[in-house]
């Protein structure tokens, strides 16, 4: 938590991003035996997997797709999934449509603060195609219900056959703030100085790769423009809908962030839309509020609190109102929290409040704790919190709420 902050200054190249991308995928060819995308249908993985497959039909070399397919998706988006899958079929020697019970956050309700893709014994949105990985057993490294997170790390290992391997991204460090550090922070492995682009897996066996990472959104639609490539005519309608290009994106749909595209099934595909609403719990007021200036959700930059309150008592007053199960979460994540700013430069407690404690860079303070929780932040990110394993959660749940008797910090 917390960390030291250093410039980064980019430095123009003597190309255009088309070109350097190129020259990216033919080094990645010529290093690699084992080469995967992760595809999501969206534009920038579209536009990877459009010069991956040119390039592997020069070189005469076949690759993998990852698709995970989030069961609450765009009837569009499955489409051009399956129109992509059809059109590099020569290059491509397997194809993982992934469509097994995977766990993410659900930013929406604080009843089911996370929901589960392809859950056994609910009623699905749809219905995965006959040759999707549905099986448990399929992958060794696969339990039942693990997040997403988990899900793509150790697909990597798995997938690498202990041969040198890549699994490539269409991340753009354009994006956001986010996205740029992982891609630029000096803290990571590369795989050589001059490839910022890459990066090593946690367990060093295979490398993640951003071909594009230095494109902008407009490049993108230029490449459309001058190849006339085949793309996913969902963002058709959300230029009709009148979605700003830097808003567009498809991934799973009911995290904080994407919380603000909700409103957009209703417009554009109300027959998934009415599905949605009874298969996962929030997704109605979450459409509702979560694109709207105000309090719901923090949307708005500033967060208040109501009158006679400090930030600290309406924190507490915020987990009382909270369902027990989801109060008592955000307790455990708190308390963390609290013992760390104790040995870390705040031994007298953290304060009420900091000047930018409510930005992209954790400053402690009551405050920041609570817009996470009127944010729905579940696995607490904006308290440098990453998601827990799914599998071992239940005994880091137990462990906590021992140390918070001891600590008496909430």
């Amino acid at each position: 938590m917390g960390g030291t902050y250093m410039a980064i200054i980019k430095t123009p190249l003597d190309t255009n991003v088309f070109e350097a991308a190129t020259a990216r995928i033919d080094w990645i060819f010529s290093t690699f035996t084992r080469i995967c995308i992760s595809f999501s249908g969206g534009k920038d993985s579209t536009v990877l997997l459009h010069m991956v497959a040119i390039a592997a039909r020069q070189y005469r070399r076949k690759f993998s797709i990852l698709f995970v397919d989030w069961e609450a998706q765009f009837q569009h988006t499955i489409e051009h999934v399956f129109k992509m899958k059809k059109l590099y079929e020569d290059v491509t020697d397997e194809f993982f449509w992934v469509a097994l019970p995977l766990t993410t956050v659900n930013g929406v309700s604080q009843y089911q603060p996370e929901w589960i893709a392809w859950e056994p014994g609910v009623e699905w949105v749809r219905h995965p195609p006959y040759f999707a990985i549905t099986d448990e057993h399929y992958f060794p490294f696969y339990h039942h219900a693990m997040t997403f997170e988990s899900f793509v790390k150790d697909f990597g290992t798995w997938y690498s056959r202990r041969k040198s391997a890549v699994v490539l991204t269409g991340v753009r460090a354009d994006e956001s703030l986010n996205r740029f550090w992982s891609v630029v922070t000096p803290r990571k492995l590369r795989y050589a100085d001059d490839k910022p682009w890459t990066t090593a897996s946690q367990d060093g066996i295979y490398y993640l790769a951003s071909p594009l990472y230095d494109w902008k959104v407009k490049d993108i639609w230029i490449f459309h423009n001058n190849t006339a490539a085949l793309h996913n005519t969902l963002y058709d309608l959300m230029f009709r809908a009148g979605v700003p290009l830097s808003n567009m994106r498809i991934c799973e749909p009911f995290g904080p962030e994407q919380r603000r595209g909700l409103w957009l099934y209703h417009a554009l595909e109300p027959e998934t839309w009415a599905k949605v609403c009874v298969r996962v719990s929030g997704a109605c007021s979450g459409a509702q509020y979560g694109n709207k200036n105000g309090g719901f959700y923090s949307v708005n930059k500033k967060t208040v609190k109501p009158e006679g309150y400090t930030w600290k008592s309406y924190v507490l007053y915020l987990l009382e109102s909270m369902p027990p199960a989801t109060a008592d979460h955000y307790r455990n994540k708190i308390s963390v929290y609290l013992r760390w700013c104790l040995a870390h430069g705040y031994p007298e407690g953290i304060p009420e409040e900091q000047e930018g404690d409510t930005g992209s860079r954790d400053i402690p303070s009551w405050k920041r704790i609570c817009r996470t929780l009127i944010r729905n932040d579940y696995w607490c990110r904006t308290l440098s919190f990453s998601p827990n394993k799914a599998h071992c959660y239940a005994r880091y749940r137990e462990r906590i709420q021992k140390n918070r008797k001891e600590w008496g910090l909430l």
